[in-house]
């Protein structure tokens, strides 16, 4: 009897292991659906940028949850029916994140520490040139593929790097943009507002805060003003992290431009602004570069002393007049965090739409795979939250597809809102020319 209830034991054990094996074999795509693809995420999660950083976080988990890992028929998209990469058994992406917390040299060894100990296929980040390029140089020295989604000074993607590719454009592409703009007011192509004389907006001053990204939009407005025709008055570069800058804000009131230019984070964004408030300074015309300039909090914070501030961007949430799917991916974020996509946000999307386009290209985590698939993919701008022409990354990295946006806050009814000025045959609203200044 006990004999018999071995026997029996053993051809219960049998069956069981050649109908395991046997699943195995006929459905290998059941096991390999559950897989995970990690990406190492890094942005400055604490620090004088955390609310970027964060911000930037939740748009990248936002992405990977609605529209990757999961189906979503409220997206007219393709990526949104996938439920996974389909090319690899349907696997999830897994981001990864870590902290910069703003610090380049820590940057670095935390990309070091994604690829060594979660061993990470790939990078994506890191909001702050200077950060991005260090973490770039160890994805180039491992040998493993980096997305930039959000960096845009112009010599990232100057290097020879082979590991490395931006889909965002850079600021010499967000430059040319403001002096278009420029010139369409002397030429009456700015919506609302007559042909401007170039004598009344031909002197400028810029204030850049001083790292690799403020630096090289200093550069750049320099080349495009002599370019252009335009005249550089004062020029400062300035510690982001100071507790005061009147003396900075003086130099460029006293130089008496027409236009103001900055780059700025949000703290000191919104500390400029005040600074030049209070000293009712009247230039024509007050520009941002998108960073601390398009975030919520300096909306929130300045409210009705940004009407008549413009600000460069790659998202504005009225591009979904003219872009369906824009309107459906913005409205799914606003439902969940309560603010509306920006540029910045915006571009963690992509960030994250690009990885997993790259990833179904490749069928492989093989990083040569990868890179072959970066090097390849031409992604059509209709499957992108961006209005731009798609991705498709040139010999040097950087997507030559993207585009940018100039957008103006304009107080209407009590409310902020922030509208499309350029390119011009996007407007959404009457250019206010000048600059109203502050009561």
């Amino acid at each position: 009897m006990k004999e018999d209830g071995m026997k029996a034991s053993k051809r219960i054990f049998l069956f069981l292991f050649v109908s395991i094996l046997s699943i195995l074999i006929v459905s290998p795509t059941l096991f390999a659906a559950e897989k995970e693809i990690k990406i190492g995420v890094l942005y400055p999660l604490s620090g004088a940028l955390a609310t970027i950083g964060r911000d930037l976080q939740k748009a990248a988990e936002f992405t990977a949850e609605n529209l990757v890992n999961n189906k979503n028929p409220k997206v007219d998209i393709l990526m949104a029916k996938w439920g996974g990469i389909p090319n690899l058994g349907n696997a999830k992406i897994k981001l990864i994140f870590a902290d910069t917390r703003g610090e380049p040299d820590r940057g670095a060894d935390l990309a070091k520490r994604l690829l060594e100990d979660d061993k990470v296929v790939g990078l994506m980040g890191a909001y702050q040139s200077a950060v991005t390029k260090t973490i770039s140089a160890v994805a180039e020295r491992y040998g493993v593929p980096m997305i930039n989604d959000s960096s845009t000074s112009p010599d990232l993607t100057r290097r020879g790097f082979k590991w490395f590719w931006r889909t965002t454009p850079h600021d010499e592409y967000f430059n040319k943009d403001l002096f278009e703009l420029l010139k369409g007011l002397t030429e009456g192509k700015v919506k609302g507002v007559k042909g401007v004389p170039k004598d009344q907006i031909r002197n400028f001053t810029y204030a850049c805060e001083n790292t690799e990204w403020g630096s090289s939009v200093a550069t750049s407005l320099v080349a495009f003003a002599k370019e252009y025709g335009f005249n550089l008055v004062k020029g400062i570069l300035y510690d982001s992290k100071a507790p005061d800058l009147t003396s900075e804000a003086q130099a460029i009131v006293a130089a008496k431009p027409d236009c103001m230019l900055f780059a700025s984070y949000l703290s000191d964004s919104i500390l400029m602004i005040r600074t030049l408030k209070g000293m009712r300074a009247s230039p024509r015309l007050l520009w941002g570069q998108n960073a601390g300039f398009e975030m919520a909090d300096f909306t929130k914070t300045l409210w009705a002393d940004t009407n008549g501030v413009l600000t460069r961007t790659v998202f504005i949430a009225k591009i979904a007049k003219v872009k369906k799917v824009a309107g459906q991916i913005n409205e799914l974020y606003k439902n969940r965090y309560g603010d509306d996509l920006t540029g910045a946000t915006g571009r963690s999307v992509v960030g994250v739409q690009a990885w997993a386009y790259v990833l179904n290209r490749a069928a492989s985590t093989d990083r040569k795979a990868i890179q072959k698939a970066c090097n390849e993919i031409d992604i059509p701008g209709y499957e992108l939250v961006m209005p731009w022409d798609g991705i498709k990354f040139d010999a040097t990295g950087q997507n030559v597809k993207g585009k940018g946006l100039i957008g103006q806050y304009q107080l209407k009814e009590g409310k902020i809102e922030l509208e499309i000025i350029y390119p011009f045959d996007l407007a959404t609203a009457n250019m206010i020319y000048p600059f109203p200044g502050w009561k």
